[in-house]
Protein backbone atom coordinates (compact mmCIF):
# COMPACT_ATOMS: atom_id res chain seq x y z
CA UNK A 1 0.00 0.00 0.00
CA UNK A 2 1.63 3.33 -0.92
CA UNK A 3 2.12 5.99 1.34
CA UNK A 4 -0.30 8.50 2.27
CA UNK A 5 0.52 12.36 2.06
CA UNK A 6 -0.19 13.57 5.27
CA UNK A 7 -3.04 16.32 4.88
CA UNK A 8 -2.09 20.05 6.23
CA UNK A 9 -4.76 21.29 8.14
CA UNK A 10 -5.32 24.39 10.70
CA UNK A 11 -5.71 23.89 14.41
CA UNK A 12 -9.41 24.17 15.65
CA UNK A 13 -8.30 26.79 17.79
CA UNK A 14 -6.75 29.15 14.83
CA UNK A 15 -9.68 28.33 12.40
CA UNK A 16 -11.36 31.46 12.91
CA UNK A 17 -9.80 34.29 10.67
CA UNK A 18 -9.72 36.68 13.67
CA UNK A 19 -7.90 34.62 15.62
CA UNK A 20 -5.57 33.38 13.55
CA UNK A 21 -5.01 36.83 12.18
CA UNK A 22 -3.97 38.07 16.10
CA UNK A 23 -1.85 34.86 16.66
CA UNK A 24 -0.04 35.77 13.30
CA UNK A 25 0.39 39.33 14.64
CA UNK A 26 1.91 38.28 17.57
CA UNK A 27 4.29 36.01 16.37
CA UNK A 28 5.67 38.88 13.86
CA UNK A 29 5.71 41.23 16.46
CA UNK A 30 7.39 38.92 19.25
CA UNK A 31 10.48 38.67 16.29
CA UNK A 32 10.52 42.14 16.08
CA UNK A 33 10.68 42.62 19.40
CA UNK A 34 13.74 40.36 19.58
CA UNK A 35 15.53 41.75 17.07
CA UNK A 36 15.31 45.27 18.62
CA UNK A 37 18.64 45.75 21.03
CA UNK A 38 20.65 44.07 17.49
CA UNK A 39 21.95 47.06 15.92
CA UNK A 40 22.26 47.12 11.85
CA UNK A 41 26.46 46.33 12.57
CA UNK A 42 25.11 43.29 15.07
CA UNK A 43 22.34 42.51 12.54
CA UNK A 44 24.75 41.81 9.35
CA UNK A 45 27.27 39.34 10.50
CA UNK A 46 27.81 35.79 9.96
CA UNK A 47 30.10 34.71 12.49
CA UNK A 48 30.44 31.06 11.31
CA UNK A 49 28.64 29.10 8.48
CA UNK A 50 25.57 27.77 10.64
CA UNK A 51 24.82 31.28 11.95
CA UNK A 52 22.56 33.34 9.67
CA UNK A 53 22.58 37.13 10.46
CA UNK A 54 19.69 38.66 12.42
CA UNK A 55 18.41 40.55 8.83
CA UNK A 56 18.43 37.28 7.06
CA UNK A 57 16.12 36.17 9.23
CA UNK A 58 13.95 38.94 9.52
CA UNK A 59 13.45 38.78 5.90
CA UNK A 60 13.51 35.24 5.12
CA UNK A 61 10.65 34.86 7.40
CA UNK A 62 8.66 37.09 5.59
CA UNK A 63 10.09 35.36 2.30
CA UNK A 64 8.25 31.86 3.34
CA UNK A 65 4.37 33.95 3.64
CA UNK A 66 5.51 35.73 0.65
CA UNK A 67 6.27 33.00 -1.10
CA UNK A 68 3.79 30.34 0.41
CA UNK A 69 0.42 32.37 1.04
CA UNK A 70 0.13 35.84 -0.77
CA UNK A 71 1.73 34.34 -4.40
CA UNK A 72 -0.81 31.65 -4.09
CA UNK A 73 -3.22 33.54 -2.49
CA UNK A 74 -3.50 37.06 -3.06
CA UNK A 75 -4.46 37.36 -6.97
CA UNK A 76 -3.39 41.66 -6.57
CA UNK A 77 -0.37 41.08 -4.86
CA UNK A 78 3.18 41.70 -6.77
CA UNK A 79 6.50 40.20 -4.49
CA UNK A 80 8.70 43.25 -2.94
CA UNK A 81 11.30 42.87 -4.88
CA UNK A 82 11.79 39.44 -7.24
CA UNK A 83 15.80 40.02 -6.41
CA UNK A 84 14.53 38.19 -2.79
CA UNK A 85 13.57 34.95 -4.15
CA UNK A 86 17.00 34.16 -4.14
CA UNK A 87 18.76 36.44 -1.50
CA UNK A 88 16.14 35.09 1.57
CA UNK A 89 15.34 31.26 0.37
CA UNK A 90 16.50 29.23 2.75
CA UNK A 91 17.01 25.70 1.07
CA UNK A 92 13.57 25.27 -0.96
CA UNK A 93 15.12 23.63 -4.07
CA UNK A 94 11.58 23.63 -6.04
CA UNK A 95 11.63 27.87 -5.18
CA UNK A 96 14.91 27.91 -7.04
CA UNK A 97 18.88 29.08 -6.28
CA UNK A 98 19.74 30.97 -3.82
CA UNK A 99 22.26 32.71 -1.84
CA UNK A 100 24.70 30.09 -0.38
CA UNK A 101 24.42 29.28 2.99
CA UNK A 102 28.08 30.28 4.13
CA UNK A 103 27.68 33.72 1.98
CA UNK A 104 24.31 34.93 3.78
CA UNK A 105 26.66 37.57 5.80
CA UNK A 106 27.46 39.21 2.29
CA UNK A 107 24.40 40.34 1.79
CA UNK A 108 24.76 43.90 2.81
CA UNK A 109 21.85 45.17 0.69
CA UNK A 110 18.81 45.39 1.20
CA UNK A 111 20.01 47.34 4.00
CA UNK A 112 18.00 46.57 7.69
CA UNK A 113 15.26 49.51 7.58
CA UNK A 114 14.65 47.83 3.83
CA UNK A 115 14.41 44.28 5.63
CA UNK A 116 12.16 45.81 8.07
CA UNK A 117 10.13 47.70 5.18
CA UNK A 118 9.50 44.70 3.93
CA UNK A 119 8.39 42.99 6.95
CA UNK A 120 6.15 45.63 7.29
CA UNK A 121 4.94 45.06 3.78
CA UNK A 122 4.31 41.77 4.15
CA UNK A 123 2.58 41.30 7.50
CA UNK A 124 -0.20 44.08 6.54
CA UNK A 125 -0.83 42.54 3.28
CA UNK A 126 -1.33 38.98 4.73
CA UNK A 127 -3.24 40.47 7.76
CA UNK A 128 -5.48 42.23 5.58
CA UNK A 129 -6.17 38.68 3.30
CA UNK A 130 -6.53 36.80 6.64
CA UNK A 131 -9.36 39.74 7.19
CA UNK A 132 -11.27 38.81 3.92
CA UNK A 133 -10.47 34.77 3.10
CA UNK A 134 -12.63 33.10 5.59
CA UNK A 135 -15.53 32.52 3.71
CA UNK A 136 -13.38 31.60 0.26
CA UNK A 137 -13.12 27.95 -0.20
CA UNK A 138 -9.74 27.63 -0.37
CA UNK A 139 -9.90 28.99 3.52
CA UNK A 140 -8.71 25.87 4.76
CA UNK A 141 -5.41 25.56 3.16
CA UNK A 142 -4.97 29.13 3.49
CA UNK A 143 -5.04 29.31 6.83
CA UNK A 144 -3.26 25.51 7.72
CA UNK A 145 0.10 27.69 5.62
CA UNK A 146 -0.23 30.59 7.58
CA UNK A 147 -0.43 28.59 10.58
CA UNK A 148 2.80 26.77 9.39
CA UNK A 149 4.43 29.72 8.50
CA UNK A 150 3.77 31.08 12.20
CA UNK A 151 5.70 27.77 13.47
CA UNK A 152 8.22 28.20 11.38
CA UNK A 153 8.86 32.18 12.19
CA UNK A 154 8.72 30.95 16.04
CA UNK A 155 12.08 28.06 14.92
CA UNK A 156 13.69 31.23 13.56
CA UNK A 157 13.20 33.20 16.85
CA UNK A 158 15.09 31.26 18.98
CA UNK A 159 17.65 30.79 15.75
CA UNK A 160 17.75 34.34 16.00
CA UNK A 161 18.73 34.33 19.69
CA UNK A 162 21.26 31.18 19.79
CA UNK A 163 22.94 33.11 16.38
CA UNK A 164 23.48 36.23 17.59
CA UNK A 165 24.49 34.51 21.13
CA UNK A 166 27.63 33.39 18.61
CA UNK A 167 28.11 36.74 16.90
CA UNK A 168 28.00 38.55 20.58
CA UNK A 169 30.82 35.69 21.71
CA UNK A 170 33.52 36.64 19.07
CA UNK A 171 33.77 40.08 20.25
CA UNK A 172 36.45 39.90 22.59
CA UNK A 173 34.68 42.33 25.26
CA UNK A 174 31.97 39.64 25.47
CA UNK A 175 28.97 42.57 24.91
CA UNK A 176 25.30 41.52 26.24
CA UNK A 177 22.08 41.25 23.86
CA UNK A 178 20.37 41.53 27.26
CA UNK A 179 20.19 43.54 30.88
CA UNK A 180 21.47 41.50 33.41
CA UNK A 181 18.72 39.10 35.11
CA UNK A 182 17.69 38.68 38.67
CA UNK A 183 20.05 35.76 39.96
CA UNK A 184 17.92 33.18 42.02
CA UNK A 185 20.40 31.09 44.83
CA UNK A 186 19.49 27.71 44.76
CA UNK A 187 21.18 24.06 44.24
CA UNK A 188 20.05 21.65 41.99
CA UNK A 189 18.68 18.38 43.73
CA UNK A 190 20.78 15.12 43.93
CA UNK A 191 20.65 13.44 40.58
CA UNK A 192 19.16 9.63 40.47
CA UNK A 193 17.42 7.43 37.95
CA UNK A 194 13.72 6.82 37.69
CA UNK A 195 12.71 4.02 36.61
CA UNK A 196 10.15 2.67 33.43
CA UNK A 197 8.41 -0.44 33.12
CA UNK A 198 8.86 0.04 29.12
CA UNK A 199 7.25 -2.48 26.58
CA UNK A 200 4.71 -1.44 24.00
CA UNK A 201 4.21 2.35 23.53
CA UNK A 202 2.63 4.80 21.12
CA UNK A 203 4.43 7.59 19.59
CA UNK A 204 4.61 10.48 17.43
CA UNK A 205 1.32 12.64 17.00
CA UNK A 206 -1.98 11.48 17.45
CA UNK A 207 -3.76 12.33 14.59
CA UNK A 208 -7.19 13.00 16.54
CA UNK A 209 -5.17 15.31 18.64
CA UNK A 210 -5.97 18.95 18.49
CA UNK A 211 -2.61 21.32 17.88
CA UNK A 212 -0.41 21.90 14.99
CA UNK A 213 2.18 19.52 14.87
CA UNK A 214 5.58 19.13 11.69
CA UNK A 215 5.17 15.97 9.29
CA UNK A 216 8.11 14.66 10.85
CA UNK A 217 6.38 13.77 14.27
CA UNK A 218 3.52 11.22 12.83
CA UNK A 219 2.51 9.02 11.99
CA UNK A 220 1.74 7.97 15.19
CA UNK A 221 3.03 4.03 15.66
CA UNK A 222 3.61 1.28 17.99
CA UNK A 223 7.49 0.83 19.57
CA UNK A 224 8.90 -1.47 22.13
CA UNK A 225 11.05 -0.31 24.85
CA UNK A 226 12.85 -2.71 27.27
CA UNK A 227 12.49 -1.66 30.81
CA UNK A 228 14.61 1.99 31.63
CA UNK A 229 15.34 4.37 33.53
CA UNK A 230 15.65 8.42 33.28
CA UNK A 231 18.12 10.78 35.16
CA UNK A 232 15.80 12.74 37.44
CA UNK A 233 17.54 16.26 35.92
CA UNK A 234 19.56 17.43 33.18
CA UNK A 235 23.53 16.91 34.00
CA UNK A 236 24.54 20.56 35.61
CA UNK A 237 28.01 22.66 35.06
CA UNK A 238 29.14 21.15 37.77
CA UNK A 239 28.47 17.76 37.17
CA UNK A 240 30.44 18.25 33.86
CA UNK A 241 33.06 20.01 35.35
CA UNK A 242 33.94 16.61 37.12
CA UNK A 243 34.34 15.22 33.67
CA UNK A 244 36.87 17.68 32.43
CA UNK A 245 38.85 17.75 35.93
CA UNK A 246 38.89 13.66 35.28
CA UNK A 247 40.62 14.37 31.62
CA UNK A 248 37.62 14.13 29.80
CA UNK A 249 38.80 16.31 26.46
CA UNK A 250 42.15 14.51 27.32
CA UNK A 251 41.98 10.48 26.51
CA UNK A 252 39.86 8.95 23.51
CA UNK A 253 38.48 6.54 26.13
CA UNK A 254 34.93 7.52 26.55
CA UNK A 255 34.33 9.41 22.73
CA UNK A 256 32.98 7.94 19.99
CA UNK A 257 36.25 8.03 17.34
CA UNK A 258 34.24 10.93 15.25
CA UNK A 259 33.81 12.50 18.39
CA UNK A 260 37.71 12.34 19.17
CA UNK A 261 38.69 13.32 15.93
CA UNK A 262 36.23 15.79 15.86
CA UNK A 263 37.67 17.47 19.59
CA UNK A 264 41.28 16.82 18.34
CA UNK A 265 40.86 18.62 14.87
CA UNK A 266 38.92 21.55 16.91
CA UNK A 267 40.80 21.90 20.33
CA UNK A 268 37.84 21.76 22.14
CA UNK A 269 38.97 21.45 25.71
CA UNK A 270 35.17 22.50 27.75
CA UNK A 271 32.07 23.15 26.18
CA UNK A 272 31.28 26.17 23.62
CA UNK A 273 30.85 29.59 25.68
CA UNK A 274 32.98 28.82 28.70
CA UNK A 275 36.51 30.57 29.62
CA UNK A 276 38.53 30.05 32.27
CA UNK A 277 39.96 33.15 33.41
CA UNK A 278 42.00 34.64 36.19
CA UNK A 279 38.76 34.85 38.16
CA UNK A 280 37.75 31.03 37.74
CA UNK A 281 35.29 29.97 34.98
CA UNK A 282 33.07 31.97 33.44
CA UNK A 283 30.97 31.38 30.75
CA UNK A 284 29.11 33.91 27.64
CA UNK A 285 25.63 33.87 28.10
CA UNK A 286 22.90 36.47 26.54
CA UNK A 287 23.27 38.84 29.29
CA UNK A 288 27.28 38.94 28.68
CA UNK A 289 29.93 37.27 30.58
CA UNK A 290 29.03 35.86 33.47
CA UNK A 291 30.30 33.18 36.55
CA UNK A 292 29.51 29.69 36.02
CA UNK A 293 26.90 28.69 38.26
CA UNK A 294 27.69 24.92 38.78
CA UNK A 295 23.84 23.71 39.71
CA UNK A 296 22.70 25.13 36.15
CA UNK A 297 22.28 22.80 33.52
CA UNK A 298 24.85 22.55 31.43
CA UNK A 299 24.86 23.45 27.81
CA UNK A 300 26.06 24.28 24.34
CA UNK A 301 27.60 20.99 24.08
CA UNK A 302 27.72 18.89 20.87
CA UNK A 303 25.93 14.91 20.17
CA UNK A 304 29.66 14.31 20.78
CA UNK A 305 30.59 15.78 24.58
CA UNK A 306 27.15 14.66 25.47
CA UNK A 307 27.03 11.24 24.41
CA UNK A 308 31.36 10.67 25.97
CA UNK A 309 30.00 12.35 29.02
CA UNK A 310 27.11 9.29 29.89
CA UNK A 311 29.80 6.72 28.47
CA UNK A 312 32.60 8.34 31.00
CA UNK A 313 29.48 8.47 33.86
CA UNK A 314 28.72 4.77 32.65
CA UNK A 315 25.20 5.24 31.22
CA UNK A 316 23.97 6.32 28.28
CA UNK A 317 21.98 8.89 26.52
CA UNK A 318 17.95 8.28 26.23
CA UNK A 319 16.34 7.10 22.99
CA UNK A 320 13.80 9.48 21.50
CA UNK A 321 10.72 7.18 22.17
CA UNK A 322 11.71 7.21 26.02
CA UNK A 323 12.18 11.16 26.36
CA UNK A 324 8.51 10.75 24.77
CA UNK A 325 7.04 8.45 26.86
CA UNK A 326 8.21 10.56 30.03
CA UNK A 327 7.62 13.94 28.75
CA UNK A 328 3.75 12.62 27.54
CA UNK A 329 2.93 11.84 31.44
CA UNK A 330 3.84 15.40 33.09
CA UNK A 331 2.28 18.96 33.27
CA UNK A 332 4.51 21.29 31.69
CA UNK A 333 3.19 24.87 32.56
CA UNK A 334 6.68 25.69 34.60
CA UNK A 335 8.87 25.39 32.03
CA UNK A 336 11.33 27.76 31.25
CA UNK A 337 11.51 28.83 27.93
CA UNK A 338 11.41 32.19 26.01
CA UNK A 339 8.20 32.88 27.47
CA UNK A 340 9.98 33.43 31.45
CA UNK A 341 12.42 36.27 29.94
CA UNK A 342 15.27 34.16 31.33
CA UNK A 343 17.40 33.68 28.20
CA UNK A 344 19.25 31.02 30.11
CA UNK A 345 19.04 27.63 31.58
CA UNK A 346 18.16 28.04 35.37
CA UNK A 347 18.66 25.29 38.73
CA UNK A 348 15.86 22.49 38.46
CA UNK A 349 13.36 22.39 41.46
CA UNK A 350 12.91 19.50 43.60
CA UNK A 351 10.46 17.61 42.22
CA UNK A 352 10.84 14.72 44.63
CA UNK A 353 8.97 11.12 43.39
CA UNK A 354 6.02 13.42 41.75
CA UNK A 355 5.48 17.58 41.90
CA UNK A 356 4.23 18.53 38.56
CA UNK A 357 6.08 16.13 36.06
CA UNK A 358 4.45 13.02 37.44
CA UNK A 359 7.55 11.05 38.09
CA UNK A 360 9.43 13.03 39.82
CA UNK A 361 11.83 14.00 36.29
CA UNK A 362 12.33 17.83 36.48
CA UNK A 363 13.05 20.15 33.39
CA UNK A 364 11.60 17.88 30.97
CA UNK A 365 10.47 20.45 28.97
CA UNK A 366 12.31 23.93 28.11
CA UNK A 367 16.13 25.05 29.59
CA UNK A 368 18.21 23.03 27.47
CA UNK A 369 17.29 20.84 24.18
CA UNK A 370 18.53 17.25 25.33
CA UNK A 371 20.27 15.08 23.11
CA UNK A 372 18.99 11.65 22.16
CA UNK A 373 20.85 8.36 20.93
CA UNK A 374 18.13 8.24 18.36
CA UNK A 375 19.74 9.12 14.43
CA UNK A 376 16.71 11.44 13.15
CA UNK A 377 15.39 9.26 10.28
CA UNK A 378 11.71 8.94 9.23
CA UNK A 379 8.81 6.84 11.58
CA UNK A 380 7.21 3.84 9.81
CA UNK A 381 4.86 4.64 6.91
CA UNK A 382 6.22 8.70 6.85
CA UNK A 383 4.87 11.07 4.10
CA UNK A 384 6.55 14.80 3.52
CA UNK A 385 3.44 17.09 2.75
CA UNK A 386 3.08 17.59 -1.01
CA UNK A 387 4.37 20.53 -3.20
CA UNK A 388 7.31 22.45 -2.05
CA UNK A 389 6.73 22.78 1.96
CA UNK A 390 7.35 18.94 1.63
CA UNK A 391 11.10 20.13 1.93
CA UNK A 392 10.75 21.35 4.95
CA UNK A 393 11.78 18.34 7.73
CA UNK A 394 12.06 15.07 5.11
CA UNK A 395 14.97 15.98 2.81
CA UNK A 396 17.32 16.26 6.12
CA UNK A 397 16.30 12.84 7.64
CA UNK A 398 20.50 11.76 6.90
CA UNK A 399 23.75 12.60 9.64
CA UNK A 400 21.73 14.25 12.12
CA UNK A 401 20.31 13.27 16.27
CA UNK A 402 17.19 13.82 17.27
CA UNK A 403 16.73 16.23 20.75
CA UNK A 404 14.24 16.84 23.02
CA UNK A 405 12.45 19.12 25.16
CA UNK A 406 12.83 22.45 23.95
CA UNK A 407 15.17 25.37 25.72
CA UNK A 408 15.14 28.17 27.32
CA UNK A 409 14.95 30.05 24.07
CA UNK A 410 11.85 28.11 22.55
CA UNK A 411 8.66 30.01 21.70
CA UNK A 412 5.90 29.46 24.54
CA UNK A 413 3.33 27.39 22.55
CA UNK A 414 5.76 26.22 20.26
CA UNK A 415 7.17 23.05 21.82
CA UNK A 416 5.06 19.87 22.35
CA UNK A 417 6.49 16.63 23.47
CA UNK A 418 6.02 14.78 20.21
CA UNK A 419 8.65 17.72 18.84
CA UNK A 420 11.68 16.05 16.79
CA UNK A 421 14.49 18.63 16.79
CA UNK A 422 17.31 17.73 15.08
CA UNK A 423 20.84 18.57 14.48
CA UNK A 424 24.36 17.47 13.41
CA UNK A 425 26.58 15.73 15.73
CA UNK A 426 29.22 18.33 16.13
CA UNK A 427 26.41 21.17 16.56
CA UNK A 428 27.26 23.16 19.87
CA UNK A 429 25.46 26.86 19.25
CA UNK A 430 21.73 25.63 20.54
CA UNK A 431 21.05 25.51 23.83
CA UNK A 432 21.82 21.81 24.14
CA UNK A 433 22.26 19.76 26.75
CA UNK A 434 22.11 15.81 28.31
CA UNK A 435 19.86 13.36 30.50
CA UNK A 436 21.32 10.22 31.75
CA UNK A 437 19.52 6.79 30.77
CA UNK A 438 20.79 3.12 31.53
CA UNK A 439 18.74 0.33 30.88
CA UNK A 440 17.43 -1.89 33.89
Amino acid sequence: MPTRQPELRVSPDLAAAERLSDHFRTVRNRTEALAAPVSAEDAQVQSMPDVSPTKWHLAHTSWFFETFVLRDFDPGYDPADPRFAYLFNSYYDGEGDRQPRPDRGLITRPTLDEVRAYRARVTDRLSALLDAAETRDHWPQLAALVELGCHHEEQHQELILTDIKHVLAQNPFAPAYAAPYPKRVASAPDHRFVAFDGGAVEIGHDPDAPGFHYDNEGPRHTQMLTPFALGSRPITNGEYLAFIEDGGYRTPGPWLSDGWATVCAEGWRHPLYWRETGDGWQQFTLRGLQPINWDEPVCHLSFYEADAYASWAGARLPWEAELEVATAAARHDDANDLGSGRLHPAVAEDHGTGGSSGHGLAQLAGDVWEWTRSAYSPYPRFAPHAGTVGEYNGKFMCNQYVLRGGSCATPPGHWRPTYRNFFPAGARWQFSGLRLAKDL
